[in-house]
């Protein structure tokens, strides 16, 4: 029983890791980190992201245009690229680990104990992906909260809204914080083995004929 809820455990940390570590990715390279909508030209939408700005018009289509220059960038795009670089990195890197370490999977079988830091060095490698990957989003959403209320800027200047790639990221980042923490909550909730050494050996000599012959009864 407690076997089968540690591999299930392990099944969800796992699974909810690669959704998030997807979910980065298609936030890294989503150019709708920022929406604007021009009240004076309501059919032309524009769109930011880390790597180009889009214009969508009803009758031209879409447009993208890649920024020129990495260092004329401002600070919070340029750090969020890197970032986000990383997040997906220290999550492939944490989804590699930690498949290496589930119950699961025959490989090792003997060496629990390697299984176990792999386990745990996985979910701190998936929990420090999740954290890259919120921090840049955080930081764009509060930058442009506060670019929104400025009293100072007057109130015809269009201002730039959340996009849907704020959403996807922070569902990205609490996916990996969430899975790493049940890869985390696996590792201890395994139970310390019952017996070990020359009695465990000796008891498991004792039961196995039994046990090939499909009763407990050792005369039969």
């Amino acid at each position: 029983m407690a076997l089968a809820f540690r591999i299930a455990t392990q099944s969800v940390g796992l699974s909810l890791s690669l959704l998030g570590w997807v979910l980065s990715i298609i936030t890294t390279y989503l150019p709708h980190w920022k929406n604007l909508n021009l009240d004076l030209n309501e059919m032309e939408n524009w769109t930011m992201g880390l790597w180009k700005t889009c214009v969508i018009q009803e009758e031209v289509g879409r447009q993208c245009k890649d920024f020129d220059s990495f260092l004329a960038l401002p600070a919070e795009l340029r750090i969020s690229r890197i970032l986000m670089f990383l997040s997906n990195g220290l999550g492939f890197l944490g989804l590699l680990v930690s498949g290496f370490g589930l119950d699961c999977l025959r490989i090792g079988d003997r060496q629990q104990d390697l299984k176990k830091r792999l386990l745990i060095l996985g979910g701190v490698l998936l929990w420090t992906s999740g954290v890259t990957a919120l921090v840049p989003v955080s930081w764009v959403a509060y930058l442009t909260v506060e670019e929104f209320w400025d009293e100072t800027i007057p109130e015809i200047v269009p201002r730039w809204e959340f996009g849907e790639a704020l959403f996807i990221g922070w569902s990205a980042g609490f996916s990996l914080l969430l899975g790493g923490c049940l890869l985390h909550c696996s590792v201890c909730s395994t139970p310390a083995p019952e017996a070990s050494g020359h009695y465990a050996v000796a008891e498991m000599q004792t039961r196995c004929p039994y046990l090939e012959n499909g009763t407990t009864d050792p005369k039969v």
